[in-house]
């Protein structure tokens, strides 16, 4: 019993140390001075004694020191520098106030200075300030949303900067935790049976992040979803095996997609060349956890991203709610995107009396499918109900609260007569 409880401090002191050990490397780590020529200058006297300040860990004085600079030499060449370096001690400094200020000090630093080629470094410094702050998929989304959006501004407001490249890799990494969370939701939905809603989660991924290590299987069950949904929704079933096959030919998934599409009585496409050379180098460079990695990670509030894609474009456009399938659009709908009001003339009724009012048939069950435009309405004989066939088109759309396959639906229990001793 002494032993274990020796064997368990002496554990942690060890890990008490190398915490010591790397805190202390980051504090007093060398901060890079921009500015190496070596004068008497005031303003460089000034800026070397706040550089010092920062990889000694003295943040606050450091910025009381480019404070005073800025103030009392209001013309000096070091100005936008000590400007970009008070943004680097508060993110050197850490914690979310510290980084949120960060923020704040870069985001004027590129107001001030867009055209330095410095704005593009503050710009990609705020884009890390979120990616440090990401947590795993099942978690609060706010600094993944915010990282991707800052990514995807460095990329569009300087795309011929040295940071480009390393902003790119960042959005794969970062879509890649937006593409694991919208998976987790569309595979929870189609466990429970809600195909519909499954659908549409994971029609998202495929449509947005194809970059998703894992869209291959987001296809499988989006396929799979669409089957289960009624015969209208077979074609596109059809389409997402055949994007399996198509665009992930590498994919454990593609033999079984091939007789998916064998039993819909669907074409089977070639494998896009294109899609086996980016499977195959992403295949090459993936990216493997160490020991620590592995043991640290189910306690870390970080998120995985060694699965991230090494290659190929990113999503620069933000993610959008879709409508899913399963809700009908109106005829004549498509392309309406405003609605206009007029007036009557006072004490004149007479288009509501003679137009058609939703209000006619309100509390009226609707008692006949609606047919496509075109078609007249087929006459019932007298006395009897019309029982028309049904296309898939017109039969009922599918809703999130039909029961899944092999559990039975729970009836409600009559209720006791009351009377009855």
């Amino acid at each position: 019993m002494q032993t274990a409880r020796s064997r368990s401090a002496r554990f942690t002191a060890v890990l008490l140390i190398l915490l010591a050990f790397a805190i202390s490397g980051c504090r007093h780590k060398k901060y890079e001075n921009p500015i190496t020529k070596d004068t008497q200058q005031p303003d460089k006297v000034l800026f070397d004694k706040a550089i010092k300040d920062i990889e000694k860990g003295r943040y606050e004085v450091a910025r009381l020191t480019l404070n005073t600079l800025m103030n009392t030499y209001d013309t000096s060449e070091f100005l936008a520098k000590a400007k970009l370096a008070i943004a680097d001690s508060w993110m050197r400094e850490g914690g979310s106030h510290a980084f949120a200020q960060a923020e704040a000090e870069y985001k004027d630093f590129i107001l001030f200075y867009p055209t330095l080629e410095e704005s593009a470094e503050a710009q990609m410094k705020v884009c890390d300030i979120h990616f440090k702050q990401m947590e795993k998929p099942d978690r609060d989304p706010s600094h993944v949303v915010r990282a991707e959006d800052e990514c995807r501004q460095l990329l569009t407001q300087f795309p011929n900067s040295r940071y480009a490249p390393l902003a790119t890799q960042r959005l794969r990494e970062i879509q890649e935790v937006i593409g694991e969370s919208e998976f987790r939701v569309g595979d929870f939905y189609h466990h429970k049976g809600s195909y519909p809603a499954a659908a549409n989660r994971l029609q998202t991924v495929s449509d947005h992040y194809p970059l998703y290590s894992a869209s291959d299987q987001s296809l499988w069950l989006l396929g799979d979803s669409y089957s289960k949904m009624g015969p209208r929704f077979r074609q596109q079933s059809v389409a997402q095996y055949q994007k399996i096959v198509r665009d992930y030919p590498l994919s454990p998934l593609a033999e079984d997609a091939k007789t998916r599409l064998k039993d819909l009585e669907g074409e089977i496409p070639e494998p896009d060349p294109v899609a086996v050379a980016r499977m195959k180098y992403e295949q090459q460079n993936v990216s493997e956890k160490g020991m620590m990695g592995k043991m640290w990670g189910p306690f870390s509030k970080s998120p995985d991203v060694s699965r991230a894609a090494k290659s190929g474009q990113p999503t620069m456009t933000a993610m959008r709610p879709t409508i899913p399938a399963s809700v009908p659009v109106p005829a004549g709908a498509a392309g309406v995107t405003d609605v206009t009001l007029s007036t009557t003339t006072p004490g004149n009724t007479t288009a509501l009396d003679t137009q058609p009012d939703a209000r006619a048939n309100a509390g009226q069950p609707a008692t006949a499918q609606p047919q496509p435009q075109g078609q007249a309405q087929p006459a019932a004989a007298e006395g009897a109900t019309p029982q028309p066939t049904l296309t898939p088109q017109q039969q009922a759309l599918p809703t999130n609260h039909q029961a899944p396959p092999g559990k039975k639906v729970k009836q409600p229990k009559p209720k006791k007569n009351q009377d009855k001793k």
